[in-house]
């Protein structure tokens, strides 16, 4: 079977598995709108266009709980990077209680015409008051996953330069 039909199929073939490789960590989906409540360390509840409330789980990150060490403190420092603010959620999956797992963007406040461009995330990480979520790691695209690496090594090397001995 050689001729035209089986090159085009060659063709096909590896460009159709290459689409597919590179939108696996794309987002499907994307909901705008304005976090209306930080629900714990991890979880806001974000009002979109549509008046409904959706409750969005900040993708690739676990922090501290509620009574646990830093944990009001990372919840603070949330609240500070997101509370009454514009927010880009991007999705592809909820999770096993209904939340939307995704990525969440919002305008960096020292640059009001960026539009929304800094992970919040990664931001968490930064600062030291979350962790990367290894576990889901494979959920997010490989230059997320080298900037949350990073970003938490480097928060741990300043936790052990600035703590006391």
């Amino acid at each position: 079977m050689n001729g035209p039909r089986s090159c085009l199929s060659l063709l096909f073939v590896p460009l159709f598995l290459l689409i597919s490789i590179s939108s696996s960590h794309s987002a499907a989906s994307v909901l705008e709108g304005a976090v209306v409540k930080i629900v714990d360390v991890d979880t806001i509840t974000v009002l979109g266009s549509n008046k409904l409330q959706h409750r969005v789980r900040i993708a690739g990150i676990d922090a501290p709980e509620k009574g646990q060490a830093f944990g009001n403190a990372s919840r603070k420092r949330l609240g500070e990077l997101v509370a009454r603010k514009e927010v880009r959620v991007e999705f592809n999956k909820y999770d096993r209680y209904g939340r939307i797992v995704g990525k969440v963007l919002v305008t960096p406040p020292d640059c009001p015409t960026c539009g929304k461009t800094l992970d919040v995330g990664l931001a968490h990480i930064t600062t030291g008051m979350a962790w990367w979520y290894r576990k889901y790691a494979n959920e997010q695209s490989r230059e997320d996953q080298d900037r949350y690496a990073f970003a938490e090594q480097e928060a741990k090397a300043k936790r052990a330069v600035t703590s006391p001995l």
